[in-house]
């Protein structure tokens, strides 16, 4: 379980990391801040939990 804790830490910052490049204003309604960041917030999360399970079942089939 300390492995798949470490894998959360380093992608999640992996994750971060990359979706500060994207540009999402252009994608939502004007007026519409608080929306696009539960958006993004939840997109992120979504994004942390594929990786770092796929990289997970990766590490389990190897080990």
């Amino acid at each position: 379980m300390n492995v798949k804790l470490a894998f959360y830490i380093l992608f999640g910052f992996s994750v971060i990391w990359s979706m500060d490049s994207i540009n999402i204003n252009q994608i939502f309604k004007k007026n519409r801040i608080l929306q696009a960041k539960i958006f993004y917030f939840f997109l992120t999360l979504s994004i942390i939990y594929l990786v770092t399970n796929f990289f997970y079942d990766i590490y389990m089939s190897i080990f």
